[in-house]
This record gives structure tokens, sequence and C-alpha cells, in this order.
């Protein structure tokens, strides 16, 4: 038998362990019971017992039930899923208005194409037989240009296209260089025989082509303000609100511009590492049609500080290569005076750790295949293309301006990054969520630190990861020193009946040397329950692979983070914590935080950076990718 449940669980969302429930009424027969398979409970009713908010089974008698399979299987929390993308729908114009009224049924011609005085050839009836399709924003944007007899056509003049047409798909074709695809907004020119010309079948190719063109102009320049797929269709795990577009004006400045190709390139974003991005991506396809040497390094096991290996000339041309231009500048010497010895000598080894450093790797020397990937580029060429056609895309995601003074969390790369006055002034390792509670992809304002905080755990973790536990020791919390709620009264772990529901149950982890949160917490409320903090666990940090949380973002050096947004010292910060009181401080000013997912990413210098997709995240903006120009291509 296979039971429907509607309503029992309105969301599950795992963050930082976040599971929201509706509360079930005590009468209720409840997702526990239907989990467990206790037939009898259908029958009951859960009185409450003497010990405040502690839910008994009993029978309609009144009788304790008791005799709880404890062999049943234990309930689980889901966090969010990805999706298969579902493209936006596309419409018809609506062409009826289009023809001129005044000319309508006439047999004058019209036309609005060409200068004052210029033979009339296009008639302007023929746009209301045109047949085009665009997505909503586009629809009504040539419904409001061309339903006005007073607009001229654009890119028609006479009996032909004109150069601001020609101008402008020039511009389309090239929408590869900033990580668009073409294939999205190609169009031909009209198809029209000069040796046999037929007015009616030009004049109609004319207007059509002339709709087409607008239509496609207007998508471009959506698609690369705001990207051409909607985040929030990806996964639950994306969070955006999608950016508004005004196109209203597009069609009325185009008209007028002296420079057509020049405005929709334009429209692009020219935020720094929108350009970084886009000038790697432009180099990247240059040496895809070179002879460019690819640098290896065949080793094999790990090359410590002291040993000797061939492999040592390959490393050094490597960083010479990728690494930063500060890098070489601070280490100029040391690469001027090698000679190709295969002797990992102390000089070559500073090297590697300042490579490593920057590339926020354990900057020890020890050259493992971490270290090997980060030095040779990782990926090829054909991969690093991809990551910087996904990571131009997600950048339109964001604002265009990321603010003067901003926190950067990029979770492929486990750092986070703070920037003040433009620049980057901290950064440091994190530790995000794990593949199975994964760290979302949105933006925020940072509005409050809290010290010595206490730590509620959420749901998701009382059910997943504390309840086998409690079912077979209930003294389980109160041993380690947990507060347990049951409707907001305070009771023993001992006393709660943990096979039935935990929704009205919270427990929480008093401030303490041991706390899950470590001394303090940087929020920014949001409804993934997702904030940086610090943790006891510091040796997660020195690991290169650190996608180890529940969701939440661990900080390597929270004092200074919290110090830097708060606009204080770490001494002020470190007293704060010395109270021993939990208490919260807001910043003086909220600051924007971009929890982001990119495996493209360039660093302070400029240098894009490539990273593990540790999520298999950009399988699946590809896919998008693939359904949109798939969909468009069928249905304009």
């Amino acid at each position: 038998m296979t039971f429907v449940l509607k309503g029992a669980v309105s969301a599950l969302a795992v963050s930082c362990g976040l599971a929201v429930m509706n509360a079930a009424p005590a009468h209720a027969y409840t997702l526990m019971d239907m989990l467990r398979g206790d037939r009898q409970r259908t029958q009951s009713t859960i009185f409450m017992d003497q010990t405040p908010g502690r839910p008994v089974p009993r029978d309609a008698a009144g009788g304790s039930l008791g005799g709880v399979d404890p062999e049943a299987p234990l309930p689980k929390v889901s966090g969010p899923r990805y999706y298969t993308y579902k493209t936006e729908t596309l419409q018809f114009v609506d062409t009826s208005k289009f023809a001129d009224p005044v000319v309508t049924g006439a047999v004058a011609d019209v036309s609005l194409g060409g200068d004052a005085g210029q033979e009339p050839v296009v008639q302007r009836r023929f746009l209301a037989q045109a047949k085009v399709r665009a997505n909503a924003d586009v629809a009504k944007a040539l419904e409001a240009y061309y339903g006005d007899s007073r607009n001229p056509l654009i890119w028609v003049e006479g009996n032909q296209i004109n150069e601001r047409a020609k101008s402008a798909m020039a511009t389309l074709a090239d929408a590869a260089s900033v990580g668009l695809d073409p294939a999205d907004y190609a169009l031909q020119t009209p198809d029209i025989d000069p040796a046999n010309p037929d007015p009616a079948a030009r004049d109609r190719a004319l207007t059509q082509f002339e709709l087409d063109l607008s239509a496609k102009v207007l998508a471009f320049i959506q698609d690369t303000v705001r990207g051409r797929i909607d985040p929030n269709k990806i996964s639950g795990y994306h969070d955006f609100q999608r950016k508004v577009v005004n196109l209203a004006p597009v069609l009325k400045l185009i008209r007028m511009s002296p420079d057509v190709g020049a405005y929709i390139a334009s429209r692009s974003p020219d935020s720094p590492q929108f350009e970084a991005l886009k000038a790697e991506l432009a180099k990247l396809r240059a040496a895809d049609g070179s002879n460019e040497e690819q640098i290896v390094i065949s080793l094999q096991g790990l090359l410590k500080p002291g040993d000797s290996s061939p492999e040592v000339a390959n490393i050094v041309k490597a960083i010479q290569k990728h690494g930063s231009e500060t890098l070489r500048t601070d280490h100029a010497a040391t690469l001027a005076a090698y000679a190709g010895s295969s002797d990992y000598s102390p000089d070559i080894v500073a090297l590697v750790e300042g490579f490593q450093k920057e590339r926020g790797l354990k900057s020890d020397g020890v050259i493992g295949q971490a270290t090997v990937r980060a030095m040779t580029g990782g990926d090829t060429n054909a991969s690093k293309i991809d990551k910087l056609i996904v990571a131009l895309e997600q950048v339109r995601w964001l604002p265009e301006d990321l603010g003067s003074r901003y926190v950067m969390i990029n979770q492929p790369a486990y750092m986070a990054y703070y920037h003040n006055d433009g620049k980057e002034q901290l950064s440091m390792r994190v530790v995000v969520g794990g593949k199975n509670n994964q760290t979302y992809f949105f933006n925020d304002q940072i509005e409050t630190v809290e010290f010595n905080p206490f730590w509620g755990v959420p749901q998701s973790i009382i059910i997943n990861e504390m309840l086998p536990k409690l079912r077979s020791d209930p003294n389980y919390l109160d041993q380690l020193g947990y507060e347990v709620e049951v409707n907001g009264h305070a009771v023993a772990s001992s006393s709660v009946d943990w096979y039935g529901s935990t929704d009205s149950v919270s427990v929480r982890q008093p401030p303490s040397s041991d706390n899950a949160l470590g001394e303090l917490k940087i929020l920014f409320p949001n409804s993934h329950a997702i904030y940086m903090h610090d943790t006891p666990s510091k040796s997660f940090f020195k690991r290169d692979m650190r996608a180890l949380s529940h969701g939440c973002v661990r900080l390597a050096n929270p004092r200074a983070m919290a110090a830097a947004v708060l606009g204080t010292t770490v001494d002020d910060v470190a007293k704060q914590i010395a109270s021993g009181q939990n208490h919260a401080v807001k910043v003086p000013q909220k600051i924007p935080v971009y929890v982001s997912y990119f495996t493209a990413w360039p660093n302070k210098d400029g240098v894009v950076e490539y990273f593990d997709d540790v999520y298999g995240r950009d399988a699946y903006v590809e896919k998008a990718f693939d359904a949109t120009t798939k969909a468009r291509g069928a249905q304009i």
C-alpha cells in the first residue's frame, strides 16, 4: 500500500541542518507514526503527562500503549533537490495592432523605414501578418513599440536592411565572447530575389525580419543583464530575486543610437570580475587554436622539502605560468637563479608555499595531487572554458555592483574574502556544507555578530542524527549538557517520548568551549538559517577538501572577520568574547554577503583560478543552457 502524505511536512530544508516542519496537533496521526508503522496509534489519542510538555501515547481508555517496536525504521529529513529545468514559455506577439490604422485596407503604401520623401516601399500593414514568438517581457516591448504608428521601422530602409541591422547582427553573432550562445540570437537576412522582385513577398519578408531582429536584440539584452536561465529553476539550493530588465525604452534608444552594436554590447556587465572572466575566456579560446605548451608534472606520491625529483623543473615552470604577478615578484630572485636543479631546496619550498597559500591550499611545501592540479591548471582548456561560461552566467545573477564593502564566500574555493574600499583586505579558509547538506547559493546582508552563542539544534539534526542515540539512551542530551524544551517548557532529555513527534521539541547547546558554534557567529538572517561561525573543530581547516559542515560556513579566523564587519579591532572582539556572556552586537552598517558558487573566479590580482565542482552544480547549469537553446530554436 502506498501512502501519500499532504500537509504532514510543509517544507524540508537542510542547511546548518535546518528542517522546517508543520507542527501536528497533539491528537494527530503524525508522520513519525506513519514511518514507524504504528497502526495502534491510529486508534489512540496522545495526552500530556504530568511532566510539562511530555507527549505520552495512550489508548482510548487512557492507558499507556508502550511496546513501540525499537526496530521500526527511523524518520529522516531530506534537503532540497535538483530539478529538470523548465524553460520559460514563449508566446505569439500580438501583431494585430501593428498595421497603421490610417492606411489599413487602403491601396496606398506608407513607408516608415526610410527618410522623409523617400519612395515608399515597405507596407506597414505587413507587420500585422508577421509571426513572432518571445517571452512575455520581450513580447510586451515589441507590442508597445510597433503598436505605436508614430514609431518608424528600425532595421529596414527602402527595400533592404540597413547598416544598423548589420551592426546589430554582428554583435549578436559575437555573443559567445560574453558567455552567451550565438544560436539563441541567430537570424537570416531576408531572401529576396533581385532578378524577380515580387513587391508583396519582398515587403512581407522585410517586415518579418524587422520584428525578428528586434525580438532577438531584446532577448540578448535581457539575457546579458540578468542571465539566460532562471537559477531558481535549477535547484532548491539556488535562491535569487531575478533581475527585472526594463526593455520598454530599448528599441527607441537603439533607433537613436549612432552605434547600435556598441549600445547592445554595452548592456553586458562591466564589473571587474566579469571583465576578468571575459578576458580569460577570450585568451583560452585563442589558445585552443594555438600550439601552447601544456605543462605536465608526473609526480608519484608526495614531494617533501629536502627531497629530490626531476619534476622540480616542471614545478618551477608551472608556478611561473600560473602563479600570480605578486607571487612572481616576491620570488623574482629565486625564479631568476633557478638553473634546472632537481633538488627541492628551501628557496623552491618557499616559492611553493607562497603558491599554495594564494590558492587556498595547505601551505606546508608538501606537493601532492591537489597542489599539482593547481599548478598545472587542473582542467583542460575545454573544461576551463565551460567553467568560465557558467561563471559569466552566474555573475549576472548577482548585483552588477557588488559594493565597495562586502564579504564573498566562494564554496568551491573553500574561501571567504572581505573587501573594503573595493579591495580585498582579508581572506581565510572556510568549511562549507557536505554534499548531503549543501550550502545554498544566494546573497544577503550581514546584520549582527553574536558572541558566546547558543546553538539551536536544527530539527534535521535532531531527527537524522540525535534521534537514533536518544532512542537507545534518552539521557543522551542531558549527559552532554544540552537544554531541551517541549512546547516552551524546560524538561529533562530523559522525560521526552523520543518515539513521538519532535515538532514541539527544541534542543540547544549553551555557550561553552565545546559549543558547535565556538566563540561567535555572524548573522545575515535568511530562510535557510545559514550563517558564518567559529568552530571547535579546527583540524578541518587543514584539509584541502572542506565540504564537511551541515550547511553553515565555518571560519578559520572568525575574530578577524567579526572585527572587519563590525569595523573594530580583534582585541575588542576578544574582550567581547572574554565576558563569557551571550550577547549580540549590530554591525554599524549592513554589509552585503555573497554566499556564492563559482568554479572559476578571479583572485585579488585579477588572475582567474579554477576549482573542483564539489556539488556538481555546473552540469545542471549547462543542462539548463541546452534546454533553453533547444526551446528557443523550436519555438521562434
